[in-house]
């Protein structure tokens, strides 16, 4: 019987310093096309299909104002009534004009006449909060309201 003596294997070296630029060109990637939420949704929102849907070209010049029931988590400390979000907080009607004229500080003087405030109401929210809203954004000179449906599935 013969002896096989294994050969010594020369562990391949490769080169580490493309690793650098390639984390790197990953977490770009990653800065740009992620999405900070800007507010926790309190309220319960099924939206209502929709048969024609204009998108809105620039998010930046949008306020939302979230209407429907709070969270089940939140129903111990609010209830089940239907409540109005601005923002981070649970508000009344009377919030709306401060609520508006603080959107519109943020804004450049040319950006201020666009502003749109979106609704996102519950399917089930009655009508009456709604047109008390309006009325209020009417007041605020706030004209320009965009409702946010779902698409209707084909």
């Amino acid at each position: 019987m013969k002896l096989v003596k294994k050969k010594k294997r020369v562990a391949g070296s490769y080169s580490s310093s493309s690793m650098s630029d390639i984390v790197f060109m990953l977490l770009f990637f990653f800065m740009v096309t992620t999405t900070m939420r800007d507010e926790e949704i309190m309220v319960k929102i099924k939206l209502p299909e929709a048969t024609e849907i204009a998108k809105l070209e620039r998010k930046d010049l949008t306020c939302y104002i979230n209407i429907g029931t709070p969270q089940d988590a939140l129903q111990k400390n609010y209830g089940t009534d239907t409540r109005m979000q601005l923002n981070d907080k649970f508000s009344t009607v009377n919030d709306i004009r401060d609520f508006v004229a603080a959107k519109r500080e943020q804004l450049s003087e040319a950006d201020r006449i666009q502003l749109t405030v979106a609704f996102k109401i519950d399917e089930q929210t009655r009508m009456g909060i709604v047109t008390d809203v309006k009325q209020e954004l009417r007041r605020c000179q706030a004209l320009k309201i965009n409702y946010l449906a779902l698409k209707p599935v084909d």
